[in-house]
């Protein structure tokens, strides 16, 4: 069985941890938001970013998992192709994250949720 570097492993972990608070959050937040507004045209649209928010966080955690199944699948060494599918990957969802979160707090600002 084929292991990635510990600092590697610690990264996907952390990452999967701030993908499940995203999830977590987008989802809350879709539900306050519904409970206090309904849905109706202004927030149909906020409503429908918040799913997307989620679902892209459900899709991003989901890829670490089938990656580290592969990984765990192949006999040592990892080939290089999976090597920099789980590189991009990481830095994909580094870049990416932030912005998730921003979305979400802005979403929570202007519709004034907490």
């Amino acid at each position: 069985m084929a292991k990635l570097s510990p600092e590697t492993a610690q990264t996907i972990w952390d990452l999967q941890h701030q993908l499940l608070e995203i999830i977590d959050t987008a989802r809350t937040l879709e539900l306050s938001l519904f409970d206090a507004f309904g849905e109706t045209e202004d927030t149909i649209p906020v409503l429908d970013e918040l799913q997307s928010i989620a679902q892209q966080a459900i899709e991003r955690f989901s890829l670490f998992s089938n990656l580290q199944i592969r990984v765990a699948n192949t006999q040592p060494p990892i080939p290089p192709d999976i090597i920099g599918i789980v590189d991009r990957s990481i830095q994909t969802t580094q870049q990416k994250n932030p912005a998730l979160n921003r979305s979400i707090q802005e979403i929570t600002q202007e519709w004034r949720l907490s």
